[in-house]
């Protein structure tokens, strides 16, 4: 069974950065393909999609971003950790947002909620104007 739990979360001041981080267990990077991606929810808002990353055999295959952050996140991956790492850079307000991991075993790197079988539990990320 794939678990996944997030950490990084905290406050920051806009313009600052965080680095979110995403421990994966019950499958080893190097031998399995996957495809871990982050979604963000702001209070009364639907939950949307930021970042994904897939790798299969140890090779990453494709990254993938929401528009609303290119440039500014960048996802990677440590084979060695079992950790995805979700960089953030030029933190604005509305970035503000609880930010989950999520994982399916089919490497793919869409937005779709629905084709992410496994989720953490979250980590809040407070950007103060």
């Amino acid at each position: 069974q794939v678990q996944l739990v997030e950490s990084g979360g905290g406050l920051v001041q806009a313009g600052g950065s965080l680095r979110l981080s995403c421990a994966v267990s019950g499958r080893t990077f190097s031998t399995y393909t996957m495809g871990v991606g982050w979604f963000r929810q702001a209070p009364g808002k639907e939950r949307e999609f930021v970042a994904a990353i897939s790798w299969s055999g140890g090779t990453t295959n494709y990254a993938n971003y929401a528009d609303s952050v290119k440039g500014r996140f960048t996802i990677s991956r440590d084979n060695a950790k079992n950790t995805v790492y979700l960089q953030m850079n030029s933190l604005k307000p509305e970035d503000t947002a609880v930010y989950y991991c999520a994982a399916n075993s089919r490497g793919a790197v869409v937005a779709a909620v629905y084709e992410y079988a496994y989720w953490g539990q979250g980590t809040q990320v407070t950007v103060s104007s």
